[in-house]
C-alpha cells in the first residue's frame, strides 16, 4: 500500500521482441565473395615478379572494375527501392556508395586498359 491507501501496482513486463538478424541477399553475398576474390587476385599478382605480372595485374583490375560496377548497379536499384518505401536517408547514402562504386569500377577499368597496352612488345 502506497500513502494514499493505493494498492501498489506490480511492474509489468514489456514484451520482448526477438532481435531481428537483417538478411543478406543472395546477390550481395556474391558481390561480397567476388569483391574479396578480386582483391585477393591483384594483391598475388602485386607480389609476382616475372614477366606474367603486367598481363595478371591488368586482368586483377578488369575483375576488380567489373565487380564495382555490379555493386554501383545494384546500388542504383536498392536506391530506387528506398526511395519508393519513404527511407530518404537510406537512398542518399546508397546513391553516394553507387557513385563511389561507379568511379571505382571505372578507374579500374581504365587501368586494366593501360596495363594491357603496356603488356604488348613493342613494334
Amino acid at each position: 500500500m502506497t500513502r494514499a491507501g493505493n494498492p501498489r501496482r506490480t511492474p509489468q513486463a514489456t514484451p520482448r521482441r526477438p532481435i531481428q538478424v537483417p538478411r543478406i541477399s543472395p546477390g550481395v553475398a556474391m558481390l561480397v565473395v567476388a569483391m574479396i576474390g578480386s582483391v585477393l587476385f591483384v594483391l598475388y599478382t602485386i607480389t609476382v615478379r616475372d614477366a606474367s605480372q603486367i598481363p595478371l595485374l591488368a586482368a586483377g583490375s578488369v575483375a576488380l572494375g567489373l565487380v564495382f560496377i555490379a555493386l554501383a548497379v545494384y546500388c542504383v536499384r536498392a536506391t530506387w527501392l528506398a526511395g519508393v518505401d519513404g527511407r530518404n536517408g537510406r537512398a542518399l547514402l546508397l546513391a553516394i556508395a553507387g557513385g563511389i562504386a561507379a568511379i571505382l569500377g571505372s578507374g579500374c577499368l581504365a587501368g586494366a586498359i593501360i596495363l594491357f597496352l603496356l603488356s604488348r612488345p613493342p613494334a
